[in-house]
This record gives structure tokens, C-alpha cells and sequence, in this order.
């Protein structure tokens, strides 16, 4: 899918020419092992880059100059998977076939190179007024994580089923962590980042592959650096005699957040991961699914009600809006709809609606450039050589039977319900 060039020792080009789009997609990842520590400065560092650099010194200067280049969007993002933290620099720009008169791409590399190599720095720190505007901006997105209460009660639910682990680490750090940052720590590690992080760099485009090779190659000048091996999440498995841990807490809010908390061996490397997949896909995943037609439509018993599968850390969820006096009765209902599976009481229609779902969102990924990205940037830890019709074939190869063995697999470990203070 990606042709795959090694720039340096831990720095990887993945290339691919393609006639579907009419821009060129570019994206620089950073990746290292995720430490909470890390995790906050990391977090400032891609606002700040993306902030202003030190060719256009504000944030209206930046913008001015990509909105000259033909609407050019460049954007930054931290994240998370598995036990990998990861900044991102996006750039989208137009194709120069498409425009009267070349140069777009050449000033679009040219700006991508100065921010990376070329910040907003004065004295060997960055400034100072940026610095302070981008940590408010950055606890304004961890403080708003308490007004969402559906993702609060899951960061909760987490927290209690899996402490100190990279499951429950938050990618953008504590507020505590941002406040406590200096423009020195924030310059170390963007030294950090640019000379030991492993890198790994894409282009999607209608594009000479080996034109725009060089042109990275000699633009984008990494230093080789040794990328160890990260480990993958552990995942702690419940046995079937362990104690489902049952925690409530209040907030002021008036619908109940109830949240239960499964283990499964199955992780994102492990052969039946396909069929984990489409297991929670029958279980909670699509609007056909047991969780949605008996919780929520049958019963009336939720708001909403779902699953999803959180393969890195062999987790999965289940996520319901209830009345908090219904606690019991919804538990008691979702664990009969794992138990129907189980059991084998799976239809054909179940099976078909879940592949065809599944399917249909690998292909609509497959419809943009970042989808491609994003999809093959996880992907190819497994196989490099993968397509979407690969990634298709291991759902439609699955089985009831399958399905029924991987429900058996997976094991209630904790119950959290976030309610309002007047429940009982």
C-alpha cells in the first residue's frame, strides 16, 4: 500500500502515489513510550508548533501565509495507542497539477521543515507569551473532559479498572502537570522529541515517488536515533471466580452514567483479533446490535447503549445513559445479552449487518488521504503488506461459532455508575 524507505536509523518514510486525490497529505509522526510525565509537555509542544514559528512569529502571520497558499491546512495533534504516545504534524495542500502555476508544494515542504526545525524561539526558549496561551489552551481541553459526564464516568471507569497503566494515562497529562510547565522543560523536549523519538513520515498524493523522496530526504534532516522496542499493553484477565467490584459516585447532573468494564485476552496483535472485532460489533457496536435493540429499544431501559473494544489494552466497554434507580435492571439486562452470545443465540442477519458495517467503515477511511494514513499507521504493526480488502476478509471469514467462543472470553470486571446527588 506505502512504499517504505528508511531515511535514517529510526526515521521511516511511508510514500504512496495515488491518482484518487487532488491534494497531497502530509504527516510527520513522533512516537515513544508513553509516560504520563511526558505527556503534558508533549501535549504544549505541538500547540506551540503549530502555534507560530520563526518565520511568521504570529499566529496571523502563520494562518495569513497557508490561507496564500491556496487554502493549505497545517495542523498538530498528541495522542495515544497502545503504550505509544504520539505527536502529529499534518499538512494538506493542493496539487500543483491543478493550478495555473507550480510552487505550492515546494512552499508547503518549506514551511513543514520550518516548523519542525525552525520554532518560535528566542534565547534558546520558547516565548514566553505562547508558552502561557497554549498550556490555558491545553487544561481548557483537559477541564472539559468534567463537563462531557459520559466521558468523565468512562476516564473514571477506567482509572479504577486499570491504575496506573497506560490504559487510564491521559495523553495531554493533568492540569497540575501543564501549570507546572516552564519554557525550559517545554524546549527540552522538543530537543527530546526531534532527537530520540522514533519518526515515522507520510505522503499520499498524485506524486513521483522517487522526486518526492529526495525532497523529504533532503528537507526534513533527522539524525539516526535507536528506537526500542516499545512493549505492548498488558492486559490484566479476570478469572471467572473474581469479584465484579461495583463503585458509585455523584455529580450534580440529572442522567445516570453507567459504565461496566470487561477483559478479554484477545489484544490487537492476537490472531482472533478479527473476530473480537465483529464480537463486539454483534454485542454493542452498530445500532442492529443486542445492546442497542433490547437495552435501549426493546426495554426502554436507556438513553443510549453501546460496546466498543479498546483492542490495545484487551479491554471493552459498555457505555449506557440510564436513571440511576434502573442500575440494577440494566446490569442485569446487558450481562443477558453477552450471556445470548455465549449461548450462540446469534442470527444470520447479525452477522451480515455487523460485516457489512465493519466493512463499510474500512472503506470509508480508505476514501481519504488521512483515513489512509491513520488506518496503515496502526495496521502495518501487524502486516505491512495489508489492504482493506485483507482487513475485509478476516471479518468475513468469521463464524457464529467464533463469535460465540469470543463472547466466552470476555469477563465482567467492574460496574461504575456516575449519577446526579438526588438519586439513591
Amino acid at each position: 500500500m506505502f512504499k517504505k524507505v528508511e531515511l535514517q536509523e529510526g526515521v521511516t518514510l511511508y510514500i504512496r502515489k495515488s491518482e484518487q486525490f487532488k491534494t497531497v497529505n502530509f504527516s510527520v509522526k513522533w512516537k515513544t513510550a508513553l509516560d504520563e510525565k511526558k505527556s503534558a509537555p508533549r501535549a504544549v509542544l505541538a500547540n506551540i508548533l503549530e502555534e507560530s514559528n520563526g518565520r511568521y512569529r504570529s499566529q496571523t502571520e502563520f494562518r495569513n501565509a497557508l490561507d496564500e497558499l491556496y487554502g493549505t491546512v497545517l495542523y498538530t495533534d498528541a495522542g495515544k495507542r497502545g503504550e505509544t504516545h504520539i505527536v502529529s504534524l499534518s499538512a494538506e495542500c493542493v496539487n500543483d497539477e491543478y493550478l495555473s502555476e507550480g510552487g505550492v508544494l515546494e512552499e508547503v515542504l518549506s514551511l513543514i521543515k520550518t516548523v519542525i526545525f525552525d520554532p518560535n524561539v528566542v534565547a534558546g526558549q520558547f516565548d514566553e507569551t505562547v508558552v502561557n496561551r497554549e498550556k490555558r489552551s491545553v487544561k481548557e481541553r483537559i477541564r472539559s473532559l468534567y463537563d462531557d459526564k459520559t466521558r468523565y464516568a468512562q476516564k473514571r471507569m477506567l482509572e479504577l479498572l486499570r491504575p496506573d497503566s497506560a490504559a487510564s494515562a491521559p495523553s495531554y497529562g493533568t492540569e497540575e502537570d501543564v501549570d507546572a510547565l516552564t519554557s525550559a522543560d517545554l524546549f527540552t523536549a522538543y530537543e527530546s522529541m526531534l532527537n530520540e523519538d522514533e519518526i515515522d513520515i507520510y505522503v499520499v498524493g498524485d506524486i513521483d515517488e522517487d522526486e518526492m523522496t529526495e525532497k523529504i530526504r533532503s528537507l526534513l534532516t533527522f539524525n539516526s536515533r535507536k528506537v526500542h522496542e516499545r512493549q505492548t499493553a498488558t492486559q490484566q484477565t479476570a478469572t471467572q471466580e473474581r469479584e465484579v467490584r461495583h463503585v458509585r459516585e455523584k455529580q450534580d447532573m440529572k442522567q445516570g452514567k453507567l459504565h461496566l468494564g470487561f477483559t478479554t485476552p484477545v489484544t490487537f496483535r492476537h490472531p482472533d483479533y478479527a473476530k473480537m472485532q465483529m464480537t463486539n460489533g454483534v454485542f454493542g457496536g452498530f445500532a442492529h446490535s443486542k445492546l442497542f435493540i433490547n437495552v435501549r429499544e426493546k426495554e426502554s431501559m436507556a438513553y443510549y447503549a453501546s460496546s466498543s473494544y479498546s483492542s490495545h489494552y484487551g479491554l471493552l466497554y459498555v457505555m449506557a445513559g440510564i436513571d440511576a434507580e434502573l442500575e440494577e435492571k440494566a446490569v442485569k439486562l446487558i450481562s443477558e445479552q453477552l450471556t445470548a452470545l455465549q449461548q450462540g443465540e446469534i442470527t444470520d442477519l447479525e452477522m451480515e449487518q455487523t460485516k457489512a458495517l465493519l466493512a463499510n467503515g474500512i472503506k470509508s477511511a480508505f476514501d481519504s488521504a488521512r483515513g489512509q494514513i491513520e488506518v496503515f499507521d496502526q495496521y502495518k504493526e501487524l502486516d505491512e503488506n495489508f489492504t482493506a480488502d485483507t482487513i475485509i476478509a478476516g471479518w468475513e471469514s468469521v463464524t457464529k461459532d467464533d463469535v460465540k467462543n469470543m463472547a466466552s472470553e470476555i469477563k465482567l470486571e467492574i460496574v461504575y455508575l456516575l449519577s446526579g446527588k438526588e438519586a439513591n
